[in-house]
């Protein structure tokens, strides 16, 4: 297939209110398009609910990659993947979505039951007015524990204390293999990049061998250059990716409000982004107005 014309600010990672993020799809491209972003890529978590509204309301001269972050496991590892321009009618990854978009909301109830025994007051209808779309999660719990006056930040519902790994309130969750999740995404014609390996946030220090792993399933790239990597971070991932022949890209990783509205924080090379392009079927592609 043809190269996508070179482009000077590339965004791959950003979230809408279908999932985890705070403004509408058809406002997250609006503020891409005011940040003098060129690409940007939506990526709710495990849907394409937003996929058709960004889209209606696409700027000119913006072009819209359409992908999501897919929730993924290993070990009682969190691994999350960026799939770009898959098909959504595949039907062994269309099931899988689905599949983890169900546990979520089985989740998310079980936390909450959880918090409110612990005396956090705090109910199902609280969490879904916190979230509008249809990807339930834990940052929404967060944020109703904040509503509710439990934490005083989305942090502090992140901790053992509460939601964070092993707290007193988690709950775990179905979520794919993070090979099998390279491997489904490729089958649907789309191109798997790592997110954020080494995010403090997730507490995530990731061995070496599995991106090696998830380089031999068909990976096309590392997400090295994100707010959350500070510079040893960023070196080291890019020797392993190096190592391996895969491209790093950058990007923001933006919730909207959440994170400071920082669509363009980090941004990906247009050779990077052409690569990954040319590694889809074509039957997805990037839409521009």
């Amino acid at each position: 297939m043809a190269s996508p014309t070179p482009a000077r600010r590339i965004d791959l990672h950003s979230h809408s209110d279908v999932s985890d993020g705070t403004r509408p799809p058809a406002e997250v491209v609006a503020r891409a398009a005011a940040a003098g972003l060129d690409v940007l890529a939506l990526t709710d978590h495990d849907t394409t609910a937003g996929w058709d509204a960004a889209l209606a309301a696409l700027p000119p001269g913006l072009t819209l990659v359409r992908g999501a972050e897919l929730s993924c496991q290993r070990d009682g590892q969190a691994v999350h993947l960026l799939a770009y321009l898959f098909d959504p009618a595949e039907p062994v990854l269309a099931a899988e979505l689905a599949r983890i978009r169900d546990d979520r909301v089985l989740r998310a109830r079980a936390m909450v039951e959880r918090a409110a025994a612990l005396g956090a007051d705090i109910t199902w209808e609280s969490v879904r007015a916190q979230a509008r779309g249809e990807s339930v999660g834990r940052p929404h719990v967060a944020r109703a524990l904040v509503a509710a006056g439990a934490v005083a930040s989305v942090e502090d519902a992140f901790t053992p204390a509460w939601i964070g790994e092993g707290g007193r309130a988690h709950v775990d969750r179905y979520a794919l293999d993070p090979a099998r999740a390279v491997r489904l995404v490729r089958a649907a014609g789309g191109a798997a990049v790592l997110a954020h390996p080494r995010a403090r946030r997730y507490r995530r220090d990731f061995r070496d061998g599995l991106i090696e792993e998830l380089a031999a399933a068909g990976l096309s790239g590392v997400e090295a250059d994100h707010p959350d990597h500070g510079p040893d971070d960023r070196a080291r991932l890019r020797d392993v990716a190096a190592a391996l022949g895969l491209p790093v890209t950058g990007s923001s990783d933006d919730h909207g409000a959440m994170t400071g509205d920082r669509l363009g924080a980090e941004t990906t090379d247009p050779q990077v982004y052409a690569a990954l392009v040319a590694a889809t079927s074509g039957a997805v592609p990037p839409v521009a107005r």
